[in-house]
């Protein structure tokens, strides 16, 4: 079975607030639980004006209160930009409040520029070779096992389940060597999506809380009613991609029609490639491009990303998704 599962950026759209991003964070899971999502995660990013996500616990503990059943947790923490012990912290305080429901998907992403960065470290000194001494510094928080000499509280004996998050080779490489489960970002990095894939299946070492390779990777879907619709939707975040690679980044624009054919051939090869991991269409087109994802990449769960401008075309688009997952099992089995 090949579950299916929410990324949502909290999207601050032209014209809107953070308060409505929020609340539409809290309605969009409330609705993908209802669908038969498996998880709800969030990311954390700093000093984008388009994403309302920064305070990424913050922003979960407000989803968990909207929601019973589906998980909800980070994809991800931005690890250096921390201390492990306020991270603990945190996510034992959201363990203990929806204890058995709680994700944390931990990258070495900055999460912001430069700048940014300083402004949350105070400084950009720290061994960039630190990020698996942090993971396991924080799996020791959870475990309470002594070795730093610290009871986090909260956070010593909760459970949240540790992923392990990248666009490249690394995320990977660590990822089996600590045997956790690992999540490829293809929703937006897809170049070494299948070598990441295979370096992990190959690697993978059985720990205490797996015991054999567990893979999701990320994938866009812009489904509607036509294929022309969707097209139109995902207009949207193709303008928000290009304004973030010109250094424009800004709320997420609408939907502009001919957009993609304004950029001219080249600039539209660049955004095909990059938004390569991408369904768009009707249904009979997503449930296509879909499979042929999964057929692929033999990945255990797909984390479906979907920033739509209108909120009831994104719930429409997320729902559609959906039956196509579940239609691929049905013709699986």
């Amino acid at each position: 079975m090949t579950r299916y599962s929410l990324l949502d950026l909290v999207p601050v759209i032209q014209g809107g607030t953070v308060a409505q991003a929020l609340a539409n964070a809290a309605d969009l899971a409330a609705h993908a639980e209802a669908n038969g999502y498996h998880r709800y995660w969030t990311a954390e990013h700093h000093g984008m004006t388009g994403i309302a996500s920064a305070a990424t616990a913050v922003v979960l503990a407000h989803v968990g209160q909207a929601t019973k059943t589906i998980r909800i947790g980070a994809g991800g923490i931005m690890l250096p930009n921390h201390a492990p012990l306020t991270i603990a912290e945190q996510f034992g305080t959201l363990d203990a409040l929806f204890p058995g429901r709680i994700d944390l998907g931990l990258g070495r992403a900055p999460g912001s520029d430069q700048r940014v960065a300083r402004a949350l470290r105070r400084t950009l000194d720290s061994d960039p070779n630190g990020f698996p001494r942090d993971v396991m510094e924080l799996q020791s928080y959870f475990a309470d096992d002594g070795q730093t000499g610290i009871v986090a509280t909260p956070g010593a004996g909760a459970r949240p389940q540790m992923w392990i998050l990248g666009s490249s080779l690394y995320g990977a490489q660590l990822a089996a060597a600590l045997g956790l489960p690992y999540a490829f970002a293809s929703h937006f990095a897809p170049d070494a999506l299948d070598d990441a894939l295979a370096i992990y299946r190959r690697d993978f070492r059985p720990s205490a809380v797996l015991d054999k390779p567990h893979a999701m990777a990320g994938f866009n879907v812009f489904a509607a009613d036509t294929d022309e619709e969707a097209e139109l939707l995902a207009s949207s975040q193709q303008q928000a991609f290009v304004a973030l690679r010109t250094g424009n980044p800004g709320k997420l624009p609408p939907p502009a029609p001919g957009y993609r054919e304004s950029l001219g051939a080249q600039g539209a090869a660049i955004l095909d490639h990059v938004l390569s991991c991408s369904a768009i269409g009707a249904p009979a087109t997503v449930e296509r491009q879909l499979a042929a994802f999964v057929e692929r990449t033999k990945v255990d769960e797909v984390m479906v990303v979907s920033s739509i401008f209108d909120h009831e075309a994104r719930k429409r688009s997320i729902g559609i998704a959906a039956r196509a997952m579940d239609a691929l099992e049905t013709v699986a089995a």
